[in-house]
């Protein structure tokens, strides 16, 4: 593969870059400390046009594809991963499905409004028994006529209470027995304002405080039967495709989770001076810095190849999983790395450093655990 951007995305990286100078370095960690929705960089980025680099140009998007909406979760991730995260959402696990996925008449009532940021998008698949385990969906949709009713409850769902539009899987039919469960599961776009539909709990959470997760719940919501994305009983094989790009977005953040803790640390390094010279002089200080560096530029490798592998349309199941594998770990690693070089600097919400801290540690939990990763890259180099 090339190793150089495009020209195309090198630009949209400048773009990007400077709305984050902008609009959302500079109210960051207040949106963090309230849990506020980041409302005024959700609008801005949407202004721009990076709501909409997965939506083709008919539907009001610019169509860079995948690598372009890495590029965007990375460079916002540098200082907010929470806006990032509710962009990568949008862009990948939302928008992505209804263009690949979608009839042409659910493409042109729902894309141009995604593309505008007037819907935000959020995606239903896990629930309180159905993590890691996605197969086992117990949300129930039944078919009355010219409309599924659907019932049950749907966790942690990011952008819960500020969307708009939804992606909600639920079992339409029993599976033939336990090693089919995927089988009978229907994915469908359900709008905020659907009767039967309510949103309910919000979590307190670790980190990506300005990113709301909810629990959604449906009790007798009423969906229209020309809301099925894709087939009835086949909405499954969508869920674990999607997940692909998923993983690439969580990967795209991980990568700029550490940028933001690799920057930080140089700069805090050169700055603060010990034993009358500057830590950056000490080699226990230069050998962290240069393990982040490097793996840095691995990570970001690994994950723009996946990217462009998907924008190929060609398998990339086995890449985006060793991407968000390897990315989140080293965020992890990075943030622990960055609050140390920091000392007791780095425990004070008064530094980037400490937030980057907290909101690293979930890169390994969300679109899959770290272990579930394992397993998908073991199983494809065995098979």
């Amino acid at each position: 593969m090339d190793f150089e951007l495009p020209e195309e995305h090198q630009l949209l990286q400048q773009t990007v870059s400077d709305y984050v100078r902008q609009h959302v370095a500079p109210h960051a960690a207040r949106y963090d400390e309230t849990e506020s929705f980041p409302e005024i960089p959700w609008r801005e980025a949407a202004r721009l046009g990076l709501a909409a680099v997965t939506i083709p140009e008919e539907y009001g998007g610019s169509a860079m594809g995948t690598l372009a909406s890495s590029i965007v979760v990375e460079e916002i991730s540098r200082v907010c991963p929470s806006t990032a995260v509710t962009l990568s959402v949008h862009n990948s696990l939302v928008c992505v499905p209804i263009v690949r996925s979608g009839g042409p008449e659910l493409k042109a009532r729902y894309l141009p409004r995604l593309a505008r940021g007037e819907l935000l998008g959020a995606y239903a698949l896990s629930e309180a028994d159905a993590g890691t385990d996605a197969a086992n969906q117990r949300t129930r949709a039944v078919r009355k006529g010219d409309r599924f009713v659907l019932d049950g409850a749907k966790m942690w769902i990011t952008s819960g209470s500020e969307a708009g539009l939804f992606i909600v899987f639920a079992r339409t039919s029993d599976p033939p027995d336990d090693e089919h469960r995927a089988r009978g599961v229907t994915a469908f776009l359900v709008e905020k304002g659907f009767a039967g539909f309510r949103v309910s709990k919000k979590e307190e959470k670790l980190g990506i405080r300005a990113s709301p997760t909810n629990e959604l719940v449906f009790d007798g919501c009423e969906v229209p039967a020309e809301n099925v994305l894709g087939t009835v009983d086949r909405g499954f094989p969508i869920a674990m495709d999607t997940l692909d790009c998923g993983r690439i977005g969580i990967a795209s953040q991980s990568v700029g989770i550490t940028q933001g803790c690799l920057d930080a640390s140089v700069k805090y390094a050169k700055e603060r001076h010990q034993f009358g010279r500057p830590i950056a002089e000490f080699q226990a200080i230069q050998w962290k810095l240069a393990e982040m560096a490097t793996q840095l530029a691995a990570a970001r490798l690994l994950t723009r190849h996946a990217a462009k592998l998907r924008d190929d349309d060609r398998p990339c199941t086995l890449e985006s999983a060793m991407a968000k594998l390897f990315a989140s770990q080293l965020a992890d690693r990075a943030a622990n790395d960055a609050v140390q070089i920091h000392g007791s600097a780095g425990y004070s919400r008064e530094y980037l450093v400490e937030r980057l801290f907290r909101d690293a540690r979930i890169t390994e939990i969300y679109e899959g655990t770290t272990e579930a990763q394992r397993l998908v890259i073991a199983r494809r180099i065995l098979a």
